[in-house]
């Protein structure tokens, strides 16, 4: 006989790092990036025509060896998300939208392969490489949605926790987050770090232009995660308070380095480390608009 998943001290483990696995191929994703190496494998499914591995005579060298190592990397986040589901069906029975988000995960990471593909074999197109990151995002937010859904034991019926007007402006804000993602992915791709030092494919949009559209809207963002926090608070919900006060240290953060990477001309690191950020934005931006309610999932 099973014991209760509140009982089960691995449960919320394999959640998280079913989450962490997510955020770590987006890190890892960056490395390739800024590192020149995303032509590293120059074909897929294989690395190199007739073998699925990198060889001696690839003219790529560490390229070969980091590219490669992401796409190995696929194949853990997929075992963890195959654990997530097992865990979904086995210990929280009659919870059809907690089943719904975990074989979504599982879905994602089959069709991030493919899109991933398809950016190698178009010679990293920027709005293909948009693409893949905006969907690693989204496979964030699952996986972050997952273990906020297993936090209610229980199950039972939906229930808001601050005032309604509280619950339209965080999913307002949450709104404009991806807004935010979406022109930071075209900011990337019109700047320096194309992914493939010899082929810098680039969207064609003014890199100066389009910083600053992002962050005017970063300050639009900002302003609003001010005001939800508010909201939640003046609404009582505590929880939501100390979820929405992450989003803003987060969102703080974020804007720093990317005022810093864009006037020390986006040095490798701080551009990696805002990817970092991006993921943490997701990951608390997902929880805090979950926590305006009881049994979200």
């Amino acid at each position: 006989m099973h014991l209760p998943a509140a009982r089960e001290p691995w449960v919320r483990p394999i959640l998280l790092a079913n989450l962490l696995g997510e955020v770590l191929i987006v890190v890892t994703g960056g490395v390739v990036r800024l590192t020149g190496s995303g032509l590293g494998c120059p074909t897929w499914p294989e690395c190199v025509p007739g073998s699925f591995t990198p060889v001696r005579e690839q003219a790529e060298g560490l390229h070969k060896f980091i590219e490669f190592g992401n796409r190995t990397l696929t194949g853990l986040v997929g075992i963890l998300a195959i654990a997530a589901i097992w865990v979904v069906l086995t210990r929280f029975p009659g919870r059809p939208r907690l089943k719904a988000v975990a074989f979504g995960i599982l879905g994602g990471v089959v069709a991030q392969a493919v899109v991933g593909g398809i950016t190698v074999r178009t010679g990293l197109n920027p709005f293909s490489v948009a693409f893949h990151f905006l969907m690693s995002m989204v496979l964030v937010a699952l996986a972050t949605a997952l273990v906020r859904g297993s936090e209610d034991r229980s199950g039972g019926p939906d229930r808001l926790l601050v005032h309604p007007l509280a619950s339209g402006l965080a999913w307002s804000t949450y709104a404009v987050g991806v807004g935010v993602l979406v022109l930071g992915t075209i900011v990337t791709g019109s700047g320096p770090h194309s992914g493939d030092a010899d082929t810098p494919a680039r969207t064609g949009f003014d890199p100066r232009f389009v910083s600053w559209m992002h962050a005017d809207l970063v300050m639009l963002f900002t302003g609003l995660v001010v005001a939800t926090l508010a909201a939640v608070r003046l609404s009582g919900g505590s929880r939501a308070s100390r979820a929405w006060a992450a989003v803003l240290v987060v969102t703080a953060a974020q804007a720093v380095v990317g005022y810093v990477q864009y006037f020390t001309k986006l040095p490798e690191l701080l551009v990696l480390l805002h990817m970092l950020g991006a993921c943490l934005l997701v990951v608390t931006l997902t929880a805090g608009v979950l926590a305006t309610r009881r049994h979200p999932l």
